[in-house]
């Protein structure tokens, strides 16, 4: 399905739920978009009984390609303008829960940091807050010997956008401006309960990312995968959705 923002499209896809339940919001990765959940928002929907969202945030998916060059206030956008845009008009004063991945996980912890009315919780996997030297040298990874093939691997879900989805993560987070980019600031206002996931192999994190989250907010709860890289949901998915199930379970259950 398409919402209309202002001649904006942006594809998304309900999962069938208990209305009573709080609605479980899916926010992909930096070159991720809803079809590369996979299965998961669905397997994650059945274990609680919760509905849930899932979109193409603008320039990634199905949605409208990018037509602004990406600033370094990218992942702000998204969560405060782009996200809240979205709930407004596809549930609005609904209770939620946000369930970001990688810059989806930065969006949650931005989003949940305002503190919006309805918000009941947030569950973040392998989420950035500052820029690690193990981030840039996964980036140039890719850009190098995996380059041409992550290009196609992306055509699959962005078509035409892959090139752009791709250059855009890259060269902002390659981008020397970029490197001073933190998040920690903002991580105490977050009021709402919060568990921050990771795996212990990330390539793209090390185990301070997660650290730092779960010291900088009140009371948030940290979970570290062992043996599993940046895509829990995908490389451990059975343990990914019980610990994600478990943590929800009050909150679905009220």
């Amino acid at each position: 399905m398409q919402l209309d923002l202002e001649g904006i499209q942006l594809h998304y896809a309900l999962i069938e739920g208990d209305p009573r339940k709080p609605l479980l919001v899916f926010l992909h990765e930096g070159l991720g978009c809803g079809a590369m959940w996979k299965g998961f928002p669905q397997h994650l929907c059945a274990a609680t009984g919760c509905a849930g969202l899932v979109y193409d945030r603008l320039g990634y998916g199905l949605s409208s390609p990018a037509t602004a060059p990406r600033s370094i206030h990218y992942l702000h956008e998204f969560a405060l303008i782009e996200l809240p845009a979205v709930l407004r008009r596809l549930a609005p004063g609904r209770e939620h829960i946000v369930v970001g991945h990688s810059d989806g996980g930065s969006i949650a912890l931005i989003y949940a940091a305002g503190r919006p009315l309805g918000l009941r919780a947030a569950v973040t996997v392998a989420a950035h807050v500052f820029v690690e030297e193990m981030t840039l040298e996964g980036i140039h990874s890719a850009l190098g010997a995996h380059g041409a093939s992550k290009l196609r691997a992306l055509a699959r879900y962005h078509g035409d956008k892959a090139g752009q989805v791709f250059s855009s993560w890259a060269d902002t987070w390659l981008a020397p401006s970029f490197r001073h980019w933190n998040i920690e600031y903002l991580l105490p206002a977050i009021d709402c309960p919060l568990l921050a996931m990771q795996g212990s192999d990330d390539q793209y994190g090390s185990i301070a990312q997660l650290e730092s989250i779960a010291r900088g907010t009140p009371g948030a709860h940290q979970l570290l995968l062992p043996g599993c890289g940046h895509n829990p949901h995908i490389e451990q998915p059975d343990a990914t959705v019980q610990a994600m199930a478990a943590f929800i379970a009050p909150f679905a259950a009220a």
